[in-house]
């Protein structure tokens, strides 16, 4: 079966809704000397070799920033420089706008890389920030990370809006005016479904998963699902095992609480990942199996068409056995092979889903 599945892969179907590398770059490396993606990354779940050994043909790298960060409109331009500087280094990676340019690098045998803002403080409430972004290439804004902001609540934090503001629907129309994807992975739920609603384009969830089979916050309940689907978007499963297994979410709230208490304390992010590193290594891990359980209970609620997959690769500390690094999305084609389904039905799973919501958002641009 695997090697059935390695042949679906072989023309790089694959598009990933959300790798970390870049911010791993940024805190954990001495720059792009230090974390060369043309050669191994052992320390990474990530670099070029294992992207087209996992038949990677489009990922979308977060240009993340920490709620915390003081100038986070400046921090994510410099991100955004380090992800050009960095597919500007390797031979095997070109920076695309669209999806057409994902299809060209795509039949080229590399992997396009396409940007991701995560989290709408980076706008530091400013559509003209926003549409700056829009202007560097961003192609999705996720509307909040782990904070409420000035605009939307988070799934993780205090609600104080009742999901969206009427600036933050302000925000989701000049993004359906730019041609950007509304990200609903990290919001409330509220905030999910005044997103949906407001929004004239597809919405994504680029790593999100099913609340039904794991009740953490950051997953999307049955009725979002419903509406996504309703609406043609896509909800791109993650990986992570506490947004994948009950008995994970449940221990993971937890110590998310305590590591926001933490963070407050010692106000350094490296120093409150290490306080808690045994308690998530720790953490139940799942099986591929497990993850396909979501991506099956998608198609179910909300039909085929609105699954997609979103890693959460260098954005994670504990890995599902059997999707320890990019090189390992042939397993999910094995085990959907497994259960039935045919080969189209994979592929739109594996990247047609989402091309699909990136030309629908080109053609609503304007």
């Amino acid at each position: 079966m695997l090697d059935a599945a390695r042949r679906i892969h072989a023309d790089l179907p694959v598009i990933d809704g959300h790798n970390d590398l870049p911010w791993a770059i940024r805190i954990h490396h001495n720059g792009l000397d230090d974390a060369d993606t043309t050669r191994p990354l052992p320390a990474r779940h990530t670099d070029t070799a294992r992207l087209l050994a996992g038949g990677v043909g489009g990922q979308f790298w977060s240009v993340y920033v920490p709620a915390w960060d003081e100038a986070p409109f400046t921090t994510t331009l410099e991100q955004i420089d380090l992800v050009a500087e960095m597919c500007a280094r390797d031979p095997g990676l070109e920076l695309v706008d669209t999806a057409a340019g994902l299809r060209r690098v795509r039949a080229a045998g590399c992997v396009a890389g396409l940007l991701g803002a995560e989290g709408g403080h980076c706008i530091e409430d400013s559509i003209d920030n926003l549409r700056a972004l829009a202007r560097r290439g961003v192609r999705y804004m996720t509307l909040t990370h782990a904070d409420t902001i000035g605009w939307a609540d988070s799934a993780t934090d205090t609600s104080r809006h009742g999901g969206l503001t009427d600036f933050g629907r302000d925000v989701v129309g000049e993004m359906n005016r730019l041609g950007m994807l509304v990200d609903i992975s990290h919001v409330s739920a509220d905030t999910m479904r005044h997103a949906v609603a407001a929004s004239t384009a597809p919405v994504i969830a680029s790593h999100s998963n099913a609340y039904s089979l794991a009740a953490h916050p950051r997953n999307v309940p049955d009725d979002v699902l419903e509406s996504i689907g309703a609406s043609g978007g896509v909800v791109m499963v993650n990986f992570y095992p506490p947004f994948v297994l009950q008995e994970a979410a449940a221990q993971a709230t937890e110590m998310f609480a305590e590591a926001r208490v933490l963070m407050a304390e010692l106000g350094d992010e490296k120093a409150v990942s290490l306080a808690l590193a045994d308690r998530r290594t720790a953490l139940p891990r799942g099986s591929v199996g497990a993850v396909v359980d979501h991506i099956e209970h998608i198609a179910r609620v909300a039909g085929p068409e609105t699954v997609g997959l979103g890693s959460d690769f260098d954005g994670i500390d504990v890995t599902t056995p059997g999707l320890e690094d990019v090189s390992c999305y042939p397993n999910i084609t094995a085990e959907l092979m497994r259960r039935g389904w045919d080969e189209p039905a994979i592929r739109s799973v594996l990247g047609g889903n989402v091309l699909r919501v990136l030309e629908a958002a080109e053609r609503m641009a304007g």
